[in-house]
């Protein structure tokens, strides 16, 4: 059994290190905390923009010199944007992760982010931004999580289109020095590694790097209740949002339970009453995320104008009829299903070295796959059921994008019979 080493420089950053053994490949996952809620008003589209630009110069190598350097160690990569972070991820055989850490702490400390990527990558991101017209449903749930989330959270990591056009190269030379801080990063490394060099690279590349990273809080309420936006189309894309416990409070792998019976694949109740026996919409799930200060669950639906208002319906009567318990064989499949992707995880670094560092921002701590596995294990038909018969929805959102207006009055009455709201 591997285990997993857990280290903070006196900087503040933190190191989690899995070998894992019978890969040949290394993987590395880098955040840092200068994600979108950081973004001001006049900002939002800074972190989006930083996260292309990072990876494209960097120390004494120009854009192209980087990128040549990369491919020459086989490394493929890539970034993303989350809420509280900006995180590169990179992969490559074993023996070229020195070299490779090498080139990430140059992106991560000492970027170029020059005029002429600025203006490429500006052009980028206006660009995603303008294909949500042709992705309705990426569209409704931007709009739910604007709905449901409270501010700065509500935003999305694509920013507005305003921000971008006013954003330039000095502004944001500016801003990723001010971000991109070692207290409140994280760097994971999952793989075939030798665990002591791997260390002392990571420690000569960052221990002069300093400052504390911003953690963003709520600034205010959240929204909540329904949405309706036109959209001429032969199409209703509706999505509905209600709260959910967070990664580390006990209920939430009975919630990851419960919410795969409701919505998780083709055999869940959704599927199954407004697809299978209604023939009501074409598409149709529901998923549970839980974040380290809050947890969501969000469902979604692709139908059709005729048939929306009784698709709305049935998610919220079999999301309600969850409190009468599950039967022994939809919780036997579920804890399956569950089972099957910790597996599945634990085949890919990529995806062990991602985990090591969401485990580590949501819970304080990384877990192996081995532990997961055991909590999937510990649960049981009786704690699932209990769970399912005092769940609270609290105040739920809804996102609709077509050419109706929804009766969403139904809503607001989920918790008409425990009015005390979520009972985590």
């Amino acid at each position: 059994m591997t285990e997993i080493r857990v280290e903070q420089f006196p900087n503040g950053l933190v190191v989690l290190l899995e070998p894992v053994p019978g890969v040949r490949s290394a993987a590395v996952t880098i955040r840092v905390p200068a994600g979108y809620a950081v973004d001001a008003s006049a900002e939002d589209g800074a972190a989006a923009m930083l996260s292309e630009l990072v990876l494209r110069g960097a120390g004494d190598r120009d854009s192209r010199a980087f990128s040549d350097a990369l491919d020459r160690l086989g490394v493929q990569r890539g970034s993303d944007v989350h809420a509280h972070h900006i995180e590169l991820s990179a992969t490559c055989v074993g023996p070229a992760l020195p070299s490779a850490l090498e080139l990430l702490a140059d992106a991560v400390r000492r970027p170029h982010i020059g005029d002429d990527a600025v203006d490429a990558v500006r052009s980028l991101c206006l660009q995603e931004l303008e294909g949500l017209d042709d992705d309705p449903q990426g569209r409704v749930m931007l709009h739910l999580r604007a709905r449901h989330r409270p501010p700065p959270f509500d935003r999305h990591g694509l920013g507005r289109a305003e921000a971008l056009e006013h954003l330039d190269g000095p502004a944001l030379r500016a801003l990723w020095p001010r971000r991109a801080a070692a207290h409140g990063s994280i760097i994971a490394i999952a793989g075939a590694f030798e665990m002591e060099r791997t260390r002392d690279t990571l420690q000569e590349r960052f221990r002069e790097w300093g400052g504390v990273g911003a953690d963003p809080a709520p600034t205010g309420p959240p929204a909540r209740g329904a949405i309706a936006v036109p959209h001429e189309s032969a199409q209703v894309h509706l999505a509905l949002a209600w709260d959910a416990p967070r990664e580390r409070d006990p209920d939430a792998m009975l919630e990851r339970v419960a919410v795969s019976i409701l919505g998780g694949a083709s055999s869940g109740r959704l599927f199954t009453r407004a697809r299978v026996e209604r023939g009501l919409c074409y598409s149709i799930g529901a998923s549970y995320s839980g974040g380290r200060d809050e947890g969501i669950v969000t469902a979604y639906a692709g139908t059709t104008p005729e048939r929306a208002q009784e698709t709305l319906d049935v998610i919220l009567a079999e999301a309600r009829r969850l409190r009468e318990g599950v039967t022994q064989e939809e919780f036997e499949s579920a804890i399956i299903r569950l089972k099957s992707r910790v597996v599945m995880a634990g085949e890919s670094v990529p995806a062990r070295a991602g985990r090591l560092a969401s485990d580590w921002f949501r819970l304080g701590r990384p877990r192996t796959l081995a532990e997961v596995a055991s909590a999937i294990d510990a649960v049981t038909f009786e704690a699932v059921n209990d769970f399912c018969a005092r769940r609270r929805f609290g105040r739920l959102s809804l996102a609709t994008m077509g050419p109706v207006t929804l009766d969403a009055a139904a809503i607001d009455r989920i918790d008409e019979d425990h009015p005390a709201g979520l009972a985590v």
